[in-house]
């Protein structure tokens, strides 16, 4: 495979060989050598019978799948609420994929630059056209499950660059949300700074008013994974009771879905 210009160093001809030696073979050995609460995201830990669910499903899906990248998406404004980040690292590691955040990319794009500094210095316009251009690239790509940002599904181009792999809704009423990105504060969101009102009710408010404007966006996703449906069918009104472990379990189910209807099964 030929890479695209214009990354940084970890999109490079040397990314490439640690993908095909280190994705492809150490992954496997190490997924299988575990204890019980090896694999991590953050702080998070993961029973070893559930990743071995998770591992089967992945299986399962995989002659399906056929390398194409996973795209994450979500109403989060890129901030920390849906478990996006976590419930990504966790489907790369059981398919043998790599992560990314697009985000990050837009930023090793602007020399290291913060994306609250690049809307402050460059304006909205020029960090949605890095990010037009991350994700164009990251088309051409296979073995990937890509974190993006929060307004990623407002243009067209984006949806049709996202579509040559799988797109996921991770799907969070806004109420959770806003909750959640309160809870680890608003510094870095730049579109949270134009409202009203202590740090909650600013965070809902402007959650609330970009679903409204962009939920037709969503309606584009391959694959929607309601963590309200999935809290109900256990019965729990509360979202986060919910492992990013059966989140994960739950986006292979319904990308499953996705692959065996494209697939005429």
């Amino acid at each position: 495979m030929v890479l695209p210009g214009g990354f940084k160093e970890q999109l490079r001809c040397s990314l490439l060989l640690i993908v095909i030696s280190a994705a492809y073979f150490e992954c496997e050995h190490n997924f299988f050598s575990m204890s019980a609460s090896t694999l991590q995201s953050g702080s998070f830990h993961a029973p070893v019978d559930e990743m071995l669910i998770l591992k089967s499903k992945s299986q399962e899906i995989e002659p399906y799948l056929n390398g194409r990248c996973i795209y994450l998406v979500d109403q989060s404004l890129g901030m920390m609420g849906s478990g996006k980040t976590t419930v990504g690292k966790i489907l790369s590691q059981v398919l043998s994929y790599l992560f990314f955040d697009s985000d990050a990319l837009v930023e090793e794009e602007v020399d290291g630059t913060a994306v609250a500094d690049i809307f402050k210095h460059n304006g909205e316009p020029f960090f949605r056209n890095k990010e037009t251009e991350v994700l164009r690239k990251l088309s051409m790509m296979h073995r990937y499950v890509i974190s993006t940002g929060g307004g990623a599904v407002v243009r067209p181009i984006n949806w049709k660059y996202m579509q040559q792999g799988i797109s996921v809704w991770l799907d969070v009423p806004v109420e959770a949300l806003a909750q959640r990105i309160t809870a680890v504060g608003t510094d870095s969101r730049p579109l949270l700074h134009y409202e009203e009102g202590d740090a909650y009710t600013k965070t809902f408010m402007r959650l609330s008013a970009l679903f409204k404007e962009r939920s037709e966006a969503y309606a584009n996703a391959n694959v929607k994974v309601s963590l309200e449906n999935m809290a109900a069918k256990l019965g729990s009104r509360d979202e986060s009771d919910l492992s990013p472990t059966a989140i994960a379990m739950e986006a292979l189910e319904q990308i499953k879905g996705f692959l065996m209807g494209e697939d005429g099964c």
